[in-house]
């Protein structure tokens, strides 16, 4: 019922609001046929996200399309732990929509933000967002660390492809690009990378936050702790699942 509101709304032009309290009001012609239309997609199974062409994050209405993954809830808790640390620069690894570091500069304005994404149509994606919401965010080319050189940050985030190869979660996930999610027979091979790479990255007593999967926080903290990571932890997203671990430099 919730996605046939916002279908209807976003075919008709028409508030949720108009929708709830005007049920009697007749719906145009055109309206009506882009409605089934959208209907049709979603029984098919495509996300609404997609179908509408938009969807809020942290505050902000961004616009998705299949180049990069649609904005999660639970992405949010990445920005939150960020934002509870002191930081005048920060590095974005697979930004896809811009999703985090647009959050990011919003609320830390100051602060220098840079992203970067090996899709070069989901980096279009993510400039079209930070023109958009007027935010002044450098953008990169290029896979995690690749374009950034020897440069370092006093914080580093990233929402890399954490899914195990052949996982059977990935059928609902199949209208989202496939090199967004999955990450090799285990799906942390994109964290190995990430991990081994960071101490160079970072500067003293900045930190590294990573997104990753239900099951994964133990293996990740592991990782984190070899590479010589401080005060190494994991955080829970609001259903409870270890969601987010960072450490130290």
């Amino acid at each position: 019922m919730r996605d046939a509101r916002i279908l209807l709304a976003e075919a008709t032009g028409f508030s949720h609001a108009a929708l709830a309290g005007f049920p009697e009001r007749r719906i145009p012609a055109d309206a009506k046929e882009r409605f089934c239309e959208f209907v049709a997609r979603r029984r098919s199974g495509e996300p609404v996200a997609y179908i509408v062409g938009h969807k809020e994050f942290y505050g902000l209405g961004l616009a998705v399309n299949p180049a990069a993954l649609i904005p999660r809830p639970e992405t949010e808790l990445l920005v939150e732990l960020a934002l509870e640390r002191p930081f005048a620069s920060a590095l974005d690894l697979g930004t896809g929509s811009g999703a985090v570091a647009l959050a990011l500069k919003k609320h830390r304005p100051a602060a220098a933000v840079t992203a970067v994404e090996a899709s070069a149509a989901a980096l279009l994606l993510a400039r079209r967002n930070a023109a958009k919401h007027g935010l002044e965010i450098e953008f990169l080319h290029g896979d995690w660390f690749g374009p950034v050189g020897d440069r370092r940050f006093e914080l580093i985030v990233a929402n890399p492809p954490y899914v195990a190869a052949g996982d059977p979660h990935l059928a609902d996930l199949r209208f989202e690009p496939v090199q967004a999610l999955v990450a090799g027979a285990d799906g942390l091979a994109d964290i190995r990378s990430i991990v081994k790479a960071a101490p160079s990255h970072l500067e003293r007593g900045g930190w590294l936050l990573l997104e990753h999967g239900a099951g994964q926080d133990e293996r990740v903290r592991r990782l984190l702790e070899q590479a010589g990571l401080e005060n190494v932890r994991t955080w829970p997203d609001l259903a409870r699942i270890p969601r987010v671990t960072g450490g130290k430099a």
